[in-house]
């Protein structure tokens, strides 16, 4: 029975796996994001390149 209750209360590897799948959610949400604003950015930086 102890055997069980210290199963449950062992959290030592969740930590390092939480933070693996809030790193990859990030980067997906990044990406995402970078996949939708790209062409806009694309078309700033030409303007800016051409008023210079």
């Amino acid at each position: 029975m102890n055997q069980l209750k210290k199963l449950f209360k062992e959290e030592d590897g969740q930590a390092l796996t939480e933070y693996g799948l809030l790193v990859g959610l990030i980067a997906i949400g990044v990406i995402a994001v970078l996949a939708a604003i790209g062409p806009k950015l694309v078309t700033i930086f030409a303007k800016i390149r051409d008023a210079i």
